[in-house]
């Protein structure tokens, strides 16, 4: 989520159930005078769900 710690998000992550299984960032441009100009980054996780053996 936005204005979201790494830590936070990977709590969260755990807390429904997943497992993360991998991080990709991806830059974030804006454009300014008709350029783009790098104004962050993205960070997305890829979960699997954590299966439970009763």
């Amino acid at each position: 989520m936005e204005n979201e710690t790494i830590d936070d998000c990977l709590a969260r992550i755990k807390q429904e159930g997943y497992q993360p299984t991998r991080r990709v960032e991806e830059p974030v441009f804006i454009e300014e005078n008709g350029q783009p100009v790098l104004n962050g980054r993205k960070i997305v996780f890829d979960a699997k769900l954590v299966k439970h053996e009763h």
